[in-house]
């Protein structure tokens, strides 16, 4: 079916190859200026990304994981406060809560994967401080009843968006409903630099400034520091490269959105997705399919010459490093059902219509020579 042929979950080759010139002229442009810490690349960035996002401010960075430390640190989070979030997450949502000394409350997923607001509702405590919702899979999370949930009991919300440029939520863009939403754009992201990259953005200029003053040492000035920081900053190189996948980000998500499509078209029922709402535009991150025996399907896969991921085998609250937060296997019964059905297919830029057919129509007779039933979503 696929011999001789071989598909993978991410090709960067290909999209140098297709960007090439335009880079090589980036790069060329940065090198020959001879700034490469700060300056008007990374100001023109942050204007720009801001744009995107639909917020007053972004603030450059080093890492999605810095933003979402930085970010939690700027809010005056630490010691004593607790942090709600889900745990089906990459380890770094948990692990910024954590660094800064506060405590991480999980709470159980819905059928798409992202947090549930009810579960929210019922962790609130009167240590918590804040609500961390992750955008997983470029799917936002219902924001309506997280924000109202914030609203009644005086909490912040810090948006994980790592997975979700691009996307948007009641036509609103990620990242713009809480007091601080946080993106990475790691090489395997949507908007991707070719190193580590990340922001924060915000309405709240005193909150912007104080970030930037963290990024930087805590530098108020030359020889002046206000608070103790770090070095957080964003290399003007990857601003300038990120400066022009800005611009070829609406035509990078246009082409997953129709990988998508194809996939929902030609799949067996068996391998469930949820479905696109009507109040949603998907970014598509990550096309994950929920279904019964999933390691067998993708060994099937793999010996058909096609990649997949597991996004995340193993949630964190059953991470050796989670141990001392006193959950146990049951603690949240959806999570821990979804990180044994879960796997991610490919849908980078760079597939072709019959790489995604040939990845449907290799999943399709794996389902239907397993007799696998239909999914339910959970």
């Amino acid at each position: 079916m696929t011999a001789n042929r071989r598909i993978p979950y991410v090709d960067l080759a290909a999209q140098y190859r297709e960007e090439r010139a335009e880079l090589l002229a980036v790069v060329e442009r940065v090198l020959a200026g001879g700034s490469y810490i700060g300056g008007t690349e990374i100001e023109a960035l942050e204007q720009e990304f801001a744009k995107l996002c639909e917020t007053r401010e972004a603030v450059a960075l080093n890492s999605g994981t810095d933003a979402l430390f930085l970010g939690l640190r700027a809010l005056g989070i630490g010691p004593g406060d607790e942090v709600i979030t889900p745990p089906n997450s990459f380890v770094a949502s948990t692990g910024a809560i954590v660094q800064v000394g506060a405590t991480p409350v999980f709470v159980d997923v819905q059928a798409d994967q992202n947090v549930d607001p009810a579960k929210v509702a019922a962790a609130v405590t009167k240590r918590t401080r804040a609500i961390m919702p992750v955008h997983l899979t470029g799917r936002i999370c219902d924001m309506d009843p997280i924000l109202e949930i914030a609203r009644r009991h005086g909490l912040a919300v810090i948006e994980d968006a790592a997975q979700a440029i691009g996307s948007r939520y009641h036509g609103k863009p990620s990242g713009s409903f809480g007091e601080i939403g946080c993106f990475s754009c790691h090489p395997l992201k949507n908007l991707n630099a070719c190193g580590d990259a990340g922001f924060v953005v915000t309405n709240d200029a005193k909150l912007a400034q104080t970030i930037r003053s963290l990024r930087n040492h805590g530098l108020a000035g030359r020889d002046s520091v206000d608070q103790f920081g770090l070095v957080s900053r964003m290399d003007t190189l990857q601003a300038a490269i990120l400066r022009y996948r800005v611009s070829r980000l609406p035509s990078i998500v246009e082409r997953r959105r129709k990988h998508v499509a194809l996939y929902r078209k030609l799949l067996h029922p068996a391998a469930f997705n949820p479905p696109e709402l009507p109040d949603e535009f998907i970014a598509y991150h990550t096309f994950v399919i929920q279904t019964d025996r999933r390691d067998e399907l993708k060994a099937h896969l793999a010996a058909n010459g096609i990649e997949t991921a597991i996004h995340y085998p193993v949630p964190i609250h059953l991470q050796p490093a989670a141990a001392r937060l006193g959950y146990g296997r049951g603690a949240f019964p959806v999570c821990e059902r979804q990180a044994g059905r879960i796997l991610t297919l490919p849908i980078h830029p760079w597939l072709s219509e019959s790489d995604v057919a040939a990845v449907a129509q290799t999943t399709n007779q794996f389902l239907a020579d397993n007799r696998c039933p239909l999914a339910q979503g959970a």
